[in-house]
């Protein structure tokens, strides 16, 4: 489920029959939970904007998901392997990754 840019995963208990989820593009703690699928999607949007809400009262910025910056720790040879082939096909490293993961995750 997605919703205002947060994402929310969803497990089923079997034994107390209820969902339970918990939005998992972000560093705080939300969760939210319901007995039907209607009521658990009112209930992640709540959880959200509850969440928003509470972020504003305090004058805290909430957590936003994925700023789209990622760090890389790379050996130094994988790190000088595709620096040369991004260099070969007069790309940046920059895009030259993006590119091949956009390509692997498609």
């Amino acid at each position: 489920m997605e919703y205002k840019g947060y994402v929310g995963a969803v497990h089923f208990d079997e034994e107390a029959e209820i969902f339970h989820g918990e939005v998992i593009n972000m560093r705080d703690v939300v969760t939210f939970q319901a007995d039907t699928v209607e009521g658990l999607k009112r209930e992640f949007q709540l959880s959200i904007d509850d969440y928003l809400d509470f972020c504003a009262e305090r004058g805290e910025e909430p957590d936003k998901p994925f700023s789209g910056k990622l760090t890389l720790r790379l050996d130094p040879n994988l790190h000088r392997s595709i620096y040369i082939r991004s260099k070969k096909e007069n790309k940046s490293l920059n895009n030259w990754i993006i590119e091949a993961l956009g390509r692997e995750c498609s």
